[in-house]
């Protein structure tokens, strides 16, 4: 029986399907199963650079997930399994789930006032500006108050003031954020570490905790934890049989386009495949995608000194990080492109199979040129297959294909394409087709 995974297009929605056959680790305990790079038909040969690369650029643990077993795990200096580092922006992600957990409880709803919970003049702003702000606005850097005071962090009232009003400017403003954890603790009337720990944390098996740090709350754990979380959203907030978060409709909306202003943010989520996107202190619309080397459907947790979750629907693909600073910015955009040109390689793409074609492959492409469709054959056995364009990203996969797979081409554009099929005993073959219409 043919199982279709996703065309990667952009504004497709790879989240609309359940994640498939993916494993969860105990919810106690060290236990987690492994798989090996050369069973799933990926370059062994290219670990060393990806992992040479994150040593170079200050990384403490890295952690690469597939169908939620661990493919690489490593650890840098004195920085082991069981060490503890900060999430830094990148658990903005987890206060997102957890705010949706506190709305499918009937304890908020993110079309409320932020004042419902925090009060009159928690901004400096003028009172009907003010009680225009909601918990959606947070949810979206969508407040309006100013991120140019000088001190984004800041979550006093004299630094909240009036800039645009709310829902009509997109900003990257850390304190409007922060003040989501007194939401939570005023909404549930528990403490944003209790909630987490009964809503989140037994149903996963993470640890950790927020701490407060000068005006921020940072998430602090080890790496399988933020791992476990990546496995959880990856699953669409299930973890195993438990639904952990059962909104789906909310769900949806955290992983998606939340406003036209930055179409690469949801609820605290960046969002690669969308043509453009704004960055943290800047107004400044970048026309193009936020991470061109990732697959289209890949979104991100991104923390200040590169902590980082991706996680990417398509390929059942969960990769965490975290370290020191890596490169300039505010969050780690320009350094996650280059991690994934090196998980590229590693996953094999197109710039790594031109000396793996094989004129004597038992796998037959036709027709070739292709216009409306194309047919990949292998006789008498089941098989996967992925198709990467001219830039190495996967546009096409489908697993355990009996014989042969027929491919639209009507959602390709014009040019050369490699694929890669996996057959019996995890033989590896490598085809090119033409698509020309």
């Amino acid at each position: 029986m043919k199982k279709t995974l996703l065309f990667l297009l952009p504004g497709l929605i790879s989240f609309a399907l359940q994640a498939q056959n993916l494993y969860f680790p105990p919810l106690v305990g060290n236990t987690w199963s492994t798989t090996s790079p050369e069973s799933l038909g990926w370059c062994p040969d290219k670990i060393e650079e990806l992992v040479d690369y994150l040593e170079l650029k200050n990384t403490k643990a890295f952690i690469l997930l597939k169908d939620g077993k661990i493919v690489i795990e490593e650890y840098f200096g004195t920085f082991t399994q069981d060490s503890v580092w900060y999430w830094a922006s990148a658990g903005k992600t987890l206060t997102a789930f957890t705010v949706g957990i506190a709305q499918q409880e009937g304890h908020l709803s993110i079309e409320d006032a932020t004042s419902d919970y925090l009060g009159t003049g928690w901004t400096s702003c003028p009172p009907d500006k003010e009680a225009n702000i909601t918990i959606r606005n947070q949810l979206t850097m969508t407040s309006g108050l100013d991120d140019g005071t000088g001190d984004p962090y800041c979550t006093l009232p004299s630094c909240l003031q009036y800039k645009a009003d709310a829902g009509t400017r997109w900003a990257y403003h850390n304190g409007p954020y922060t003040l989501l954890d007194g939401v939570i603790e005023a909404a549930t009337g528990q403490t944003l570490n209790a909630y987490i720990t009964q809503k989140i944390k037994a149903q996963t098996g993470m640890t950790g905790a927020f701490f407060q740090i000068d005006d921020n709350n940072v998430f602090i754990s080890k790496p399988r934890s933020m791992a476990r979380f990546g496995l959880l959203i990856l699953n669409r907030g299930k973890w195993n049989n438990t639904q952990v978060l059962q909104d789906t409709a909310y769900f949806n909306q955290m992983v998606n386009t939340s406003q036209q202003l930055n179409k690469s943010y949801g609820y605290l989520w960046w969002l690669n495949g969308k043509g453009s996107f704004r960055a943290p202190g800047t107004q400044f619309l970048f026309p193009f995608d936020l991470n061109p080397s990732a697959p289209d459907d890949m979104i991100a947790a991104l923390g200040k000194n590169g902590q980082i979750i991706n996680v990417v629907p398509s390929q059942n693909l969960v990769y965490i990080r975290m370290g020191n600073v890596p490169d300039v910015g505010e969050v780690p955009i320009t350094f996650n492109d280059t991690v994934w040109q090196k998980l590229n390689a590693v996953m094999c793409g197109i710039t790594d199979v031109e000396d793996q074609l094989d004129a004597a492959t038992p796998v037959q492409v036709y027709p070739n040129p292709a216009q409306q469709a194309f047919a990949v054959e292998l006789p008498e056995q089941n098989f996967d297959v992925v198709v990467f364009d001219a830039t190495g990203r996967p546009v096409y996969a489908a697993e355990n294909v009996f014989q042969k797979a027929e491919i639209d081409t009507n959602h390709l554009a014009n040019g050369l394409y490699t694929i890669r099929v996996t057959g019996r005993n995890q033989a590896v073959y490598y085809q090119k087709v033409m698509v020309a219409r």
